[in-house]
């Protein structure tokens, strides 16, 4: 039988990556980063990748292994996670599921939801209303019915706008609830899961902290780098927190402190959503970082049998 999933989970800045490595180390684990950001091969400052110093205290499975044109889903990702997993299970090791992408997780735990049926005759409806007014008024109203679908998907990907409205016309539920939802008879794989928090004063000065380095280190010319190299600004990837804002900067819409305030105020509500959808899975044990000095004893003595 195999050994169940190890999971770490929490917001981003929480400090995941450090903890990861010591007890992949004490397991003989390998990391399979559950991050929906890091899995694309050119956004390496501002995605927090972990260091080459750190990849190499642990190995790590899907860091680096999609182009940033290339698109990818949830389906995508769940495939190359049964892959990872699988992979390292036959070789005997133990599997730690580490990072912040709640619907990625769910993905690999617990499955994908279907939802209902395709509807063809609300879907040429909604085709046609993006073809005379535009796709963005379809993702006006998406952000009005299910705001959380609507910062996950880029108004220019039709297909899924339309989708989101589907489901939610049809069920009369916005589509992230539903994916928030699961039937533990039907989870994928036994896992044990522990959440990092810390007060949110703290994190916030963290995430604070984590912009700062990343700008040290060079990430406007990462940002520059790929816009020299013909990537669109309206890629999905390049539509998140860290990119995004100095985009702007870089096309003349915003003043330079205006862009790295927009980015600190984007990732504290990256963050804060980020542990809303971790907080409604009870199957989480919460360890505060604040009140809990040694994280990694604490889950030790606190682990049941994997």
């Amino acid at each position: 039988m195999k050994s169940k999933l190890l999971c770490l989970l929490g917001p981003t800045a929480v400090g995941k990556t450090e903890i990861a490595i010591q007890l992949a180390q004490h397991f003989n684990a390998e990391i399979v980063s559950v991050d929906s950001r890091q899995i694309y091969r050119q956004m390496d400052i501002g995605t927090a990748k972990p260091t080459t110093e750190e990849q190499q205290a642990a190995r790590h499975h899907l860091i680096n292994c999609v182009d940033i044109a290339q698109p990818f889903s949830v389906a995508d990702y769940q495939s190359l996670a049964d892959a990872a997993i699988l992979d390292i299970q036959n070789r005997g090791k133990q599997v730690l599921l580490v990072g912040g992408a709640g619907l990625y997780f769910r993905g690999v735990v617990d499955g994908l939801f279907e939802g209902p049926g395709a509807d063809a005759t609300l879907r040429k409806q909604l085709e046609q209303e993006a073809a005379q007014h535009g796709v963005e008024v379809l993702h006006d109203r998406l952000r009005s019915c299910d705001p959380e679908s609507a910062d996950r998907i880029h108004p220019n990907n039709l297909t899924r706008v339309i989708r989101a409205l589907e489901v939610y016309e049809l069920t009369g539920t916005p589509m992230s609830e539903h994916q928030q939802q699961w039937n533990p008879e039907n989870q994928r794989y036994p896992f044990i899961a522990f959440g990092l928090t810390m007060p949110r004063a703290q994190l916030y000065y963290r995430i604070e902290q984590r912009v700062d380095v990343m700008l040290a280190n060079g990430l406007i010319a990462e940002v520059e780098s790929l816009l020299t190299a013909g990537y669109s600004r309206e890629t999905f990837a390049l539509q998140s927190f860290g990119y995004k804002e100095l985009i702007a900067y870089l096309d003349g819409k915003c003043t330079y402190l205006e862009a790295v305030e927009q980015l600190r105020q984007n990732t504290r509500r990256f963050a804060k959503r980020q542990l809303t959808w971790f907080r409604k899975d009870k199957r989480i044990e919460w360890v505060d970082r604040e009140s809990t000095p040694d994280v990694v004893r604490y889950i030790l003595r606190n682990i049941s049998s994997i």
